[in-house]
């Protein structure tokens, strides 16, 4: 089943065939949870986020527009759930980051700051400590801004398919991208620059 696309999959699942879904947990498992993990910033919670996202998907299944792609609309479900999650916690939990960030510069962009590449064993020790830093810039944001930070960094959204997943004006989507973005690089600018 690795060569049908994720509509052709969730279509056979609405049609009764499990093992299709099945399939679909599998191949954005990693995505989904690394996705979790920063938005709820607790790995533990964001494996019940996970559950509770494909539980919504099987609930959710028949209203599905087959004219859209499944990966946007999955990763806005679990979106909702994580937001959900936070709200019911009634505090802002501070973020765990746990891929490496990446840029060779003193000033890493924002993207290099929200690369998603795994670790290797033998990571050096000023990508951990940049790694802390970039978990306390992220802590710092409101679970808005990470939300639309992580779509368009970590999903790499078009401004007009943020629009449409979260069902918001291409104006708002714009704007508050541009807050997060200087949001999260005044937090970079005060936690790289403690103690100084």
């Amino acid at each position: 089943m690795n060569g049908i696309s994720d509509e052709r999959l969730f279509e056979r699942y609405r049609r009764g065939d499990s093992n299709s879904l099945r399939t679909l947990i599998e191949r954005h498992h990693e995505d989904l949870l690394r996705f979790l993990t920063r938005l709820v910033g607790d790995r533990s919670a964001a494996e019940d986020v996970f559950q509770e996202t494909f539980l919504q998907i099987h609930l959710s299944a028949e209203s599905f527009d087959a004219s859209r792609r499944f990966r946007p609309w999955l990763f806005t479900i679990a979106a909702n759930k994580g937001r959900d999650y936070l709200r019911k916690r009634g505090r802002q939990q501070s973020m765990e980051v746990s891929a490496p960030v990446g840029g060779d510069g003193e000033r890493p962009s924002i993207v290099d700051l929200m690369e998603m590449d795994t670790p290797s064993p033998d990571a050096a020790m000023d990508e951990r400590e940049r790694d802390s830093l970039v978990q306390r810039a992220l802590s710092g944001l409101s679970p808005t801004m990470r939300e639309i930070l992580l779509l368009a960094y970590f999903q790499r959204l078009s401004y007009a398919q943020m629009a449409e997943d979260l069902q918001i004006p291409l104006g708002t989507v714009k704007s508050r991208l541009h807050a997060a973005v200087a949001a999260f690089a005044k937090r970079w600018h005060e936690v790289s620059h403690e103690g100084e």
